[in-house]
């Protein structure tokens, strides 16, 4: 299967879009936003999580990266509300379920085969965040390939301060504005390398995941499960 799979083209999908698929695992549904690959895929999604549901322990060969959106999402007695950011480097494992249902953003299969870092941050906690201007962030995670982080950017104020080599921005709350065009929240943007100078916080501001960094470089050899 292969969905926003060329990553040298510009890829949204906005929420009027989103399509809910049943996963194999009853009770998790997902909204595939770029896909390489079958049911082992390198894949970008929101994954949905009825009440209740679960997963039996696994592995993730190529990593597993998670921003919990909405609800609590647990790794076994490890319990995690909607703002935490979880990173799950090439080969960890985990039972990943949710006792009360919730909303992830989950990118699979995408990290570098060296990389080994467990990453686990709390967004709500403010000492995370630093302020410059017009600009709150909080960095996720760094390393030679990406830049990872949520953006808090009043109106008016660019995402982008240089061109990039690629990225992709998730909208969070608030909105985007690219010109005349609109992008709410739940929207998903990816951009290959270049300058985006006419991407700007909306009218009430933009809170939003934002990855900088190539595409090229990512692992694409699926072999684990969503």
């Amino acid at each position: 299967m292969f969905v926003n799979a060329d990553f040298s083209r510009r890829a949204v999908v906005e929420p009027d879009a989103h399509q809910w698929v049943s996963s194999p695992q009853s009770g998790v549904e997902r909204v595939m936003l770029d896909r390489v690959g079958a049911e082992k895929a390198r894949a970008t999604s929101i994954v949905r999580y009825a009440p209740g549901s679960g997963y039996a322990r696994h592995v993730h060969p190529g990593g597993e990266e998670i921003l919990v959106l909405d609800g609590t999402f647990s790794e076994g007695a490890d319990h995690y509300p909607a703002g935490w950011y979880l990173r799950n480097p090439p080969g960890s494992s985990h039972q990943p379920a949710s006792a009360d249902g919730s909303v992830l953003f989950v990118k699979l299969w995408q990290m570098a085969p060296g990389e080994n870092r467990h990453v686990r941050i709390d967004t709500r906690d403010i000492a995370r965040w630093t302020v410059k201007n017009a600009r709150a962030s909080c960095p996720l995670f760094e390393d030679q390939l990406e830049h990872v982080s949520i953006e808090r950017l009043a109106t008016g104020t660019p995402i982008f301060a240089s061109t990039v080599e690629g990225a992709e921005m998730l909208v969070l709350e608030g909105s985007l504005l690219e010109g005349r065009r609109q992008y709410s929240q739940g929207s998903w943007i990816r951009l290959p390398a270049g300058s985006y100078p006419e991407f700007v916080a909306g009218s009430a501001g933009v809170s939003l995941y934002l990855r900088t960094g190539p595409f090229s470089n990512q692992p694409t050899d699926p072999s684990t499960p969503c």
